[in-house]
């Protein structure tokens, strides 16, 4: 079967949406046909990276409809709607490998993050990367889940395991971001500190849940965040993945001491680094603070159902996240637009 998605053919190059060739699905693989896929900032690493194989698939948070099951495919059937995400919906050790899905453009195989490529109208992947939703679940901002939602409000529940009463510091008040600030405000922390350099996307935060705000284009956020939660928050997420984000988000935590019952706060990285930083690993050391990171820590057999259902108890305002709209054809003026900071809270492709 052949089918139109955005894909980059040469390291450098733009997107180009062509046809792609797609197979019959393997024993554990299913075929999908594409509602909406978020455009993430993770695409825009990708498609800057000269290691990368071309040609390349992109997309890895998208809704659909399963048209095709593989014999050994148990979980979902023809007509299910699914959500598709790069986090595979059964446990693994360590980082998985990519693995040919069969696509193939002019016979070159595809790769993809995860597996997956939702920037496309059809795609064939492998089935712990699909999960199913219901039919009344919205076929367009559900996509978000896939990623959006699974970084951000994962970190919040998995990693930092933020509860009630917790201060909580997010910086960068994108998708992943508000995610995280939606999940802490879900979770009952307070304060509910958003730190960015727009102030347009700093009042959008407190549609989510932030209780303050700090534009860090004029004011020191460490000590601002200080002032608010005096001695510093209990977990500092970083979803930016900037040098100064990153050493920003361990001094703005707490600090502990010895004895056991004197642990210091949690930072978490969730953006990806684009550079090394440095450190005094003092700072961790002498007050028991905590660095570590949040690939995607979430379980989504379980933890999808329940965003889903966050949405239907509008607890969590996933229809205000899609902030723009575009189609598969549009896909380098999404791209644009994301990089140069646009896009409010997360685009979406409408296939």
């Amino acid at each position: 079967m052949k089918s139109k998605a955005a894909i980059q053919i040469e390291s450098g190059g733009p997107l180009v949406v062509e046809e792609i060739d797609i197979p019959d699905p393997g024993p554990n693989q299913v075929t999908v046909r594409n509602f909406a896929s978020g455009v993430c900032y993770s695409q825009v690493h990708q498609l800057r990276n000269p290691r990368l194989p071309r040609p390349m698939g992109l997309g890895h948070e998208g809704s659909g409809v399963v048209t095709h099951v593989g014999k050994e495919v148990t979980h979902v059937k023809e007509g299910d709607h699914v959500i598709s995400t790069w986090v595979s919906r059964i446990p693994i050790r360590g980082l998985p490998a990519a693995n040919p899905t069969g696509a193939t453009f002019h016979g070159r195989p595809i790769i993809a993050d995860g597996d997956v490529y939702t920037w496309s109208e059809h795609m064939v992947t492998f089935a712990d990367k699909v999960v199913p939703m219901a039919p009344t679940d919205p076929t367009d901002i559900s996509c978000l889940v896939g990623c959006a939602v699974l970084t951000g409000a994962g970190a919040v529940l998995h990693t930092a395991k933020v509860r009630a009463g917790q201060s909580v510091a997010v910086f960068g008040a994108g998708g992943v971001g508000l995610s995280a600030i939606g999940a802490a405000a879900i979770a009952g922390a307070e304060p509910i500190i958003a730190v960015d350099l727009v102030d347009r996307k700093l009042q959008f935060a407190r549609e989510f849940g932030a209780t303050h705000v700090i534009n860090a284009s004029n004011t020191d956020p460490v000590p601002a965040i200080w002032s608010i939660s005096p001695g510093g928050v209990d977990y500092a997420l970083d979803a930016v993945g900037a040098p100064a984000t990153a050493l920003q988000i361990l001094e703005a935590v707490r600090q502990g001491g010895p004895r056991a019952d004197n642990q210091g706060g949690m930072a978490v990285m969730l953006g990806i680094p684009v550079a090394d930083v440095s450190f005094d690993l003092n700072a961790i050391l002498l007050y028991q603070r905590h660095y570590c990171g949040s690939l995607g820590a979430t379980e989504p057999e379980t933890d999808f159902p329940l965003f889903l259902e966050w949405v239907r108890q509008d607890k969590f305002p996933l229809g205000k996240l899609v902030t723009d709209r575009y189609s598969l054809e549009q896909i380098e003026e999404a791209r644009v637009s994301l990089e140069e900071g646009q896009i409010l809270g997360r685009a979406i492709i409408e296939i």
